[in-house]
């Protein structure tokens, strides 16, 4: 599943591509994503509308039109977003397309469906506020150990489960749980109410070395993920722990270990996050 830092870098991807046109036409598959596409939605709030911004919370694209109208965008499992010339092939699980005032096209291909569209009308997107239970996004000077220490309180979560939840942290799924707590030498079964102030300073500055470093990098493709031009992204080649279990620890000479945390696989040194 596409984690922020492959969000971020499809929302950069597409700024320059889209930003300025308007949406002439649109196609929508018959087939349903989590939820069917809203094509009435889509027809009276987003076509002949100008795209002004693209912005980004946790996992989510939110592009804002020239009416105010607004549409959020979950990538889900397997979702991309690209752009094409309108001559270009379309491909078996295209399920919507906007066709732009330059003749290029915007398609959201999504093979395994779990992809979100969601039209808010003008001036419905920050009275409803669909994000008011997320947390802090990790890139923002808000988040900082501080921001973590408040949240953790002294409750016994494992640590890994308290950065991939949604409500502490936006955007981060079990790619860079397991990357960020490798960086700061914590075990992912770590109670989050034992953690010292000085360590959880040390989670948000590794937090936002390993999320920057990966968009840096263009993503992580760890398996059919690339950007909105279709290039695969890189930083599956810098994962230290990650997808490795039964490999040599790049620290030292144990051996990374994988268990199942939270009902997720989870890889770790057992040497260096004790």
């Amino acid at each position: 599943m596409p984690e922020l830092p492959e969000v971020e870098v499809i929302r950069r991807g597409l700024l320059p591509l889209v930003t300025g046109q308007a949406i002439t036409s649109i196609f929508c598959s018959s087939k349903k994503l989590r939820l069917p596409i809203p094509k009435q939605d889509l027809l009276r709030w987003i076509q002949s509308q100008e795209i002004i911004e693209i912005n980004r919370r946790g996992k989510y694209l939110i592009f804002i039109f020239s009416n105010d109208a607004v549409m959020l965008v979950h990538l889900g499992m397997s979702g991309k977003l690209g752009i094409f010339s309108q001559s270009a092939p379309t491909a078996l699980h295209d399920h919507l397309i906007f066709k732009l005032h330059n003749d290029m096209q915007l398609r959201f291909n999504d093979p395994r469906r779990f992809g979100l569209i969601r039209v808010f009308p003008p001036g419905q997107f920050s009275h409803l506020d669909p994000f008011k239970d997320m947390g802090c996004e990790p890139l923002e000077h808000q988040f900082s150990g501080e921001y973590l220490k408040r949240k953790a309180g002294s409750r016994l979560q494992p640590i890994k489960n308290f950065l991939m939840d949604n409500r502490m942290v936006a955007g981060i799924g079990n790619i860079y749980a397991n990357e960020i707590l490798f960086h700061c030498g914590l075990h992912p079964s770590t109670p989050i109410g034992s953690i010292t102030r000085p360590i959880w300073q040390l989670v948000a500055m590794k937090t936002k070395d390993v999320l920057l470093r990966a968009i840096e990098c263009g993503g992580s493709s760890i398996s059919d993920f690339v950007n909105s031009s279709g290039q695969k992204g890189y930083f599956q080649l810098e994962l230290t722990v990650y997808g490795r279990a039964g490999e040599h620890c790049p620290r030292c000479t144990a051996t990374i270990i994988k268990q199942v945390i939270g009902g997720r696989s989870t890889f770790f040194c057992p040497n260096c996050q004790k």
